[in-house]
């Protein structure tokens, strides 16, 4: 029986983190199935879903905590079930304008009151081209539960966007 286990890591970046972690899924019959990887601060990090039979968790786990001596920090955690598909519309928002404190737990706030699950976000501060002011970006991908009314999310949205002088944009997806 197959097994999924979602693996977390953080290290150093260097060239041939990937193919460290990617010989030693392998070694343990694991399938790379997606992932999320990025540099952060220096560090390279990531979630990795991987697929493997069953009675090969503990040793992936061990296998891959081994690569610590090189200054990696890994994780495996057991990956549940798939959720069963949630009704729901998918928006995806757009966010961008000066950086500051709160930008995240106020957008967050106003989604989480609304019962809006944030399925992925990238968000990144860069210095804007002709200032050196900083500038925060995101892409937010969401699902909104079909009872909740898309013009008070909007409205709320607004809202934040005035008091925090930034511009954001919420597209609505097809669901």
């Amino acid at each position: 029986m197959e097994t999924s286990y979602i693996v977390t890591f953080i290290g150093d970046d260097r060239p041939g983190l990937v193919e460290a972690l990617s010989r030693v899924i392998e070694s343990n019959r694991g399938n790379w199935l997606e992932s999320r990887l990025s540099q952060l601060g220096g560090k390279f990090a990531g979630l990795v879903l991987v697929a493997l039979p069953g009675e090969n968790g503990n040793a992936l786990e061990a296998d891959l905590k081994a690569l610590s001596s090189s200054g990696l920090s890994v994780r495996v955690t057991p990956a549940t079930a798939p959720a069963a598909p949630r009704s729901g519309r998918a928006i995806t928002l757009t966010v961008i304008g000066p950086d500051r404190l709160g930008i995240v737990r106020e957008i967050s706030r106003a989604l989480a009151q609304r019962e809006v699950n944030v399925v992925e976000m990238d968000s990144t501060v860069s210095s804007a081209p002709m200032s050196a002011e900083l500038i925060f970006t995101a892409r937010i991908d969401a699902e909104i539960p079909d009872h909740v009314d898309l013009d008070d999310l909007e409205d709320s949205l607004e809202e934040i966007a005035n008091v925090m002088t930034l511009e954001i944009e919420l597209e609505r997806g097809h669901g």
